[in-house]
């Protein structure tokens, strides 16, 4: 897992839920999740999927005018960022991997990340 040091076999990717831990590059600048599905759960958390990364307010990040725009919110995720294999009602999930652009400055290029899947016990073994 990125950021804690626990992790130790990489083809392993852990499946995000609702306590997965986003941040911009700008650390601190957390993200705020929003599941779109509720059926499904780790940990008594629902899994965050498809698009459920995307779209979402970021605060706290540090940077200020006039030397940038502050990362406000997350933009489309990366291909790779979701699973090829397991889906719930159509939808990939997100795996710890996951990542994009904010809308910070300059464009297209201050990404937000996994910190924490917030769980450690669910993942897809990747080839």
């Amino acid at each position: 897992m990125r950021g804690s040091g626990l992790r130790r076999d990489t083809k392993k990717m852990l499946i995000l839920n609702n306590k997965a831990k986003f941040v911009c590059k700008h650390e601190p600048g957390k993200v705020t999740n929003k599941p779109s599905q509720d059926f499904v759960k780790i940990e008594k958390e629902s899994v965050l999927v498809e698009n459920d990364p995307e779209g979402r307010t970021i605060s706290g990040c540090p940077v200020v005018p006039p030397i940038g725009r502050p990362c406000v919110t997350t933009l489309v995720a990366f291909p790779g960022s979701y699973s090829e294999w397991i889906r719930i009602g159509g939808k990939r999930v997100s795996l710890d991997r996951t990542t994009g652009f904010t809308d910070g400055t300059p464009p297209g290029t201050v990404l937000y990340k996994v910190n924490f899947a917030g769980q450690q016990f669910v993942s897809e073994k990747q080839k």
